[in-house]
């Protein structure tokens, strides 16, 4: 069954958690939120492909690369944006979606209406933050 939002919907802690309109909206936003990175990864694309000519000052040659090697890696962050997004709208059809992968609690609306591909509760993610520090310093 199709759900319909109006214009102005959003999710709100009076409604059950993770029900069918709180499902459409976050899918409806995850939706939105890939085809606007997809739209400015083609840009890129367009920019980079357009980067063959050679600069014949080296300052300009230099800034150019900097500049190609600053879309590069703007692509790939949204690369693995698009695949984070991909792996939330999966959650929304299996139902796993805005419960926390560790502990199974509701994520919370409000984290998931700021990050809207969180996995993890925001308690669980400042242990696991914790943790990684932790073991980083070892």
């Amino acid at each position: 069954m199709a759900v319909t939002l109006p214009p102005d919907y959003k999710p709100s802690d009076d409604e059950p958690f993770m029900n069918e309109t709180h499902r459409e909206y976050f899918r409806l936003k995850l939706l939105r939120w890939k085809s606007e990175l997809l739209r400015e990864a083609e840009g890129t694309l367009e920019n980079l492909q357009e980067g063959g000519v050679q600069e014949a000052d080296i300052a300009d040659r230099a800034s150019t690369e900097v500049d190609r090697a600053l879309e590069l890696r703007t692509r790939d962050r949204a690369r693995k944006l698009i695949a984070k997004i991909d792996a939330a709208i999966g959650r929304i059809v299996d139902g796993s979606y805005g419960y926390c992968e560790e502990t199974g609690e509701p994520i919370g609306l409000r984290r998931l209406e700021a990050r809207p591909i969180a996995t993890m509760s925001l308690e669980a993610q400042e242990r696991h933050e914790r943790m990684e520090r932790t073991h980083r310093q070892d």
